[in-house]
């Protein structure tokens, strides 16, 4: 689903008192006056298969503990963070606000976000993955939840890719395309199809930059070292990564106007039956069962020295203004509780965060036998791929990766240049060391 299908609408939550809460995740703390208590303000975007979840999940919330109510602000999502940004800093904020995880770690790095360590009983951290967990960390200690994660599959017209001969089709992170392998069916469709259509377009417009990083971990590199701060984009896996994605253009496997900062989002080129494969989230899955009209199923992303993948999807995010830490901590307890949790995902294609619905007791409600290689495509993701991007000052390297993969996508400047100019543009934007 492109940004241009989504409707974007709001949710809302509500509260537990002190006594109900004995028994969940998280230790109440004083939240001010009762009658400031019972209200939170709650700010989101969401499809309408995300915000069908949340009311599921609030309507739940609601009959378990009445009499709490919340103060919905429903934004689209080109103007969430701004809206959110001006709000923290004229001094009036949500108190709870959806958040990208790669995005995160600048809230929490400004000391806009609620830190959770006081109000988390020991333990509630087990119950997430541990690349989930590490996603909402900052300084060894939560200022989140994670709530649902995504990441990035490919989906296949099979009608397209049959008529050029390519019948078998990899199922499981294992028997994944190799990169040899991906070029080999690209180029088979590229010699096959016409001049207007190509083989696959790649889901990195935008913010969407950082898959470009899946590349780079599958070459078993990384752009931070541990301190979040040295650049170690710089490195032979870094000018792989580079220079196979430069053979999508050179060797147009993708559209011209696949690029970083294209304004075609590259699941639109998949709608219309431009390309063949894209990239991309399961949460494109309910609305293409919806409208499309060709044949098409999902298969697992490559690997080169291994499978790796985005660590997309949200966290829920108490800001450190809130006057209610015990209401919006109770909140972030309940939807991500085991019922809630898989309800939400289940209805809007997306992935849980906890580890007691990753062993095959989770399935998507539309197209469910989908659910699996999206599954394990997430189980590509190394904890330290997560961390990385999780960096507090990954807004300022989103656009350090923009500018220099366009370079090299569309100006062709060579992968050994760029990968040296993106090291220096690292450490100009965490004040690392080149």
């Amino acid at each position: 689903m492109s940004m241009s299908r989504r409707r974007f609408l709001g949710v809302a939550g509500v509260s537990v008192g002190s006594m109900a809460l004995a028994g969940c995740g998280f230790i109440p703390q004083s939240s001010g006056s009762e009658a400031d208590a019972d209200t939170l303000a709650f700010t989101t975007w969401g499809t309408d298969d995300e915000l069908a979840g949340f009311r599921a999940a609030i309507k739940d919330f609601e009959r378990e503990y009445p009499g709490r109510s919340v103060a919905l602000n429903a934004v689209p999502y080109e103007q969430m963070f701004t809206n959110i940004d001006a709000q923290l800093q004229a001094g009036n904020p949500p108190d709870v606000f959806r958040v990208p995880y790669y995005t995160f770690g600048a809230y929490a790095g400004r000391g806009q976000l609620l830190d959770l360590s006081r109000s988390l009983n020991a333990g509630v951290g087990d119950r997430f993955t541990d690349a989930a967990w590490a996603a909402v960390q900052a300084n060894g200690r939560p200022f989140g939840v994670p709530h649902h994660t995504d990441t990035s599959a490919i989906l296949v017209n099979t009608k397209m890719l049959r008529d050029a001969g390519i019948t078998e089709l990899p199922t499981t992170a294992a028997d994944a395309w190799t990169w040899d392998e991906l070029a080999s069916n690209a180029q088979k469709l590229r010699d096959r199809l016409p001049d207007s259509r190509y083989p696959f377009a790649y889901n990195w417009q935008g913010n969407g930059v950082t898959r470009w990083l899946n590349l780079l971990f599958q070459a078993d590199g990384a752009f931070l070292e541990t301190d979040q701060k040295t650049p170690a984009i710089d490195s032979a896996a870094g000018r792989e990564a580079v220079a196979f994605a430069q053979r999508f253009f050179d060797e147009r496997w993708v559209p011209k106007n696949d690029s970083i900062k294209s304004a075609t989002y590259a699941s639109d080129s998949w709608y219309s039956e431009t390309v063949a494969m894209v990239w991309s989230g399961g949460f494109q899955i309910p609305d293409a069962a919806k409208t499309l009209d060709f044949e098409w199923t999902a298969i697992p992303a490559p690997r080169k020295v291994r499978g790796g993948s985005d660590f997309g999807g949200n966290a829920l995010v108490a800001t450190a203004q809130t006057t209610k830490p015990d209401l919006a901590a109770s909140f972030l307890d309940f939807v991500t509780r085991r019922e809630q949790m898989r309800d939400f995902c289940a209805r809007a294609s997306l992935l849980p965060t906890r580890r007691d619905l990753g062993d095959g007791d989770f399935r998507f409600t539309v197209r469910p036998e989908l659910t699996p290689v999206f599954l394990a495509q997430a189980g590509t993701i190394e904890p330290q791929d997560v961390a990385q991007v999780a960096s507090p000052d990954m807004s300022a390297i989103i656009t350090v990766l923009q500018n220099g993969l366009e370079d090299a996508f569309v100006g062709g400047t060579s992968a050994a240049d760029t990968v040296a100019s993106l090291a220096e543009g690292i450490a100009a934007a965490t004040g690392g060391a080149r």
